[in-house]
């Protein structure tokens, strides 16, 4: 939560976005395309409780404008307003998309008296459903996207705790396609004769060969994304912790569920697959783009701890956001791997910040 003191244009601009917005407060759902990919099990519907309550503790203030996330519309989610608990001193509630990936709920407040409290606090029902592994001779035929457009390629390059340009990284990602040669036993060279010195001559020379160009693994892209996401599993152990790096958890060997999924998402886009976060309640899990011959874009989902789940999600959860890259409009210099909750307000002179309390909460 961030306190603006002298942010009139941002606030001007924000009010009049507001004020000017189509989006009707009950309507927040946006037409998503039918992706034939996308295969949909079991769904799960919940009330998830969102919202944020503020108090002028330190005199009044004016223009006060926060900034929620909120339950993420997409093709596996669909999310409905249940209730609203709204009080007088809020002028307007809405809503808005950001980057194709998250939504806010935005608050305005145009004035607080010294020791007054508003809030906005809004009930969702979200109904989530299982997505499915697409079948085999579907997977076959996928590709890696040519010619990604701007928003596609932020799912390519480095963002913050995904650094898949690393040396490291690029280092690993051979090391997982390499085909590695078979070892004759100590006395018999590879072709089952007795070796001679000759042999052993000639077997060092091709070692030396194969060293320098290493074969790579003649997989379909489906399937590197396969070996990619399986060395992660097999070589990361599950511990919990603070959020760490793509680096520093392929370097200790160790995270939760969004280290392992950053170091995925890194391999991923060092191979240049497109890949992204997908932020849900309590947990962080990966998702992967790949292109039908049409050339249509595809995300298929895995589970990042708990289970082996490539290219599905067997468990659903409350979705928040999908990215790791956001741009606020208010936070013009930031770039932001989860567009956090936010506060913009102009106090009355003499007075100080005031307080604020965001809820979340799954019911």
């Amino acid at each position: 939560m961030i306190f603006l003191a002298r942010s009139f244009p941002t606030i001007l601009t924000l009010l009049v976005a507001l004020s000017t917005s189509s989006i009707v407060l009950a309507q927040i759902k946006e037409a998503t395309d039918v992706d034939p990919l996308l295969n949909l099990g079991q769904s799960q519907v919940v009330r998830y409780r969102v919202g944020a309550s503020i108090t002028a503790k330190r005199g009044p203030v004016q223009n006060v404008v926060a900034m929620v996330a909120v339950p993420f519309e997409c093709a596996e989610q669909d999310v409905q307003i249940a209730e609203e608990d709204i009080s007088p001193g809020v002028d307007l509630v809405d809503y808005r998309l950001l980057d194709g990936g998250a939504r806010q709920m935005l608050i305005n407040i145009p004035y607080l008296a010294g020791g007054e409290e508003a809030h906005a606090i809004v009930t969702f029902d979200v109904t989530t459903s299982t997505i499915l592994p697409p079948e085999e001779d579907q997977t076959a035929l996928l590709v890696v996207p040519e010619r990604p457009d701007r928003h596609l390629k932020k799912y390519l390059g480095r963002s913050d705790y995904i650094q898949s340009t690393d040396s490291k990284i690029r280092k690993t990602l051979r090391k997982i396609f390499e085909v590695k040669p078979e070892e004759p036993s100590d006395d018999e060279s590879s072709d089952g004769e007795t070796a001679s010195a000759d042999d052993d001559e000639s077997t060092d020379e091709v070692a030396e060969e194969t060293e320098a160009t290493p074969e790579v693994l003649p997989l379909t892209p489906w399937q590197r994304v396969e070996a990619i996401y399986d060395y992660v599993q097999q070589n990361v152990k599950y511990v919990e912790g603070d959020d760490k790096t793509a680096v520093e958890t392929l370097t200790e060997g160790s995270g939760d569920c969004h280290d392992i999924s950053a170091l995925f998402v890194a391999l991923c886009r060092a191979d240049k697959v497109p890949a992204r976060l997908v932020w849900v309640h309590e947990h962080c899990y990966p998702e992967f783009c790949l292109a039908d011959e049409e050339g249509n874009l595809h995300w298929f989902p895995s589970e990042s701890s708990g289970m082996r789940a490539f290219g599905e999600m067997p468990t659903p959860r409350v979705i928040m956001q999908k990215g790791d890259n956001f741009r606020v409009p208010e936070r013009p210099r930031e770039r932001l791997r989860y567009a956090s909750d936010y506060l913009i307000g102009v106090p009355v002179r003499g007075s100080g910040k005031p307080t604020v309390k965001y809820i979340r909460e799954q019911l």
